[in-house]
């Protein structure tokens, strides 16, 4: 289904019946990426899943795509649904804009899932690596994007995910270079909503992977520190519904019930 927005199409799903569940997918990545999830879900709740701004069927907004866009996209999309309880499930790129949601719309948030994200701001080490690959990206955009996919993965399991890489490799490349820019660029000016995670009155769930190369298990475990968080460290990287997929499904069967 498609909702005009700003003179943009936002392209989202809804299937199922039930508590709602809501499921926003990483960088690079779209709706597709939730098709396991969704089966599995639907079967007790209602399931939507939403493209973010430039990824997938929806169109990019801009030049700079910040978190608070991206959420107030969200905002459309449910308001148009009528959608006034959701559990909120986000990965990487997604949970950022969850928690961005969360801010302007704490009272529509019944749990919320970072899966492999983290409520931080970026480091500076991490604002220089991202200014590279946007460098990189302008001239040279189709490796940056295969080799960024792989590097997702924990080494040890490349190989054997090798199908699913290349497949998430094609669905990455139909991201245009204005999205990937505009949403580095997002990412680099995202502030820390750290405050906004602990104060969420509702279930709170960290999923991470031991090995993930983007995100410090060490980082992950100080947020056990804040009120409320549950946090379940899964044996992978970045691609927890690949790499775990089995006890990550259960993980979020559970978490929505």
């Amino acid at each position: 289904m498609i909702l005009t927005y700003k003179g943009i199409s936002i392209a989202y799903s809804v299937s199922g019946q039930g508590k709602t569940v809501t499921l926003l997918h990483g960088f690079l990545e779209n709706s597709t990426m939730w098709k396991d999830t969704v089966t599995v879900l639907e079967k007790t709740h209602q399931v939507i899943t939403i493209d973010l701004l430039g990824h997938g069927k929806t169109e990019c907004l801009g030049y700079v795509h910040t978190m608070e866009d991206f959420a107030n996209a969200i905002n459309v999309v449910l308001t148009h649904l009528n959608i006034t309880s959701t559990t909120l499930i986000g990965h990487s790129l997604g949970g950022y804009v969850a928690l961005a949601f969360a801010e302007i719309k704490p009272e529509l948030i019944k749990g919320l899932c970072l899966m492999n994200s983290t409520p931080f701001a970026d480091s500076q080490e991490r604002i220089l690596l991202r200014n590279r690959a946007i460098k990189v990206a302008k001239s040279n955009y189709e490796n940056l994007v295969s080799m960024s996919i792989s590097n997702l993965f924990f080494e040890d399991n490349r190989l054997r995910f090798e199908k699913e890489i290349e497949h998430i490799k094609t669905e990455a490349l139909k991201t245009p270079l204005q999205s990937y820019v505009a949403t580095q660029e997002g990412m680099k000016i995202r502030i820390d909503r750290t405050a906004i995670l602990e104060n969420l009155n509702c279930k709170k769930l960290i999923i991470a992977g031991k090995n993930d190369p983007i995100l410090s298990k060490s980082d992950v475990l100080h947020l056990e520190q804040l009120n409320g968080i549950t946090i379940t460290i899964l044996d992978g990287g970045h691609m927890s519904h690949i790499e775990n997929k089995e006890e990550f499904l259960q993980e979020i069967v559970r978490f929505s019930e």
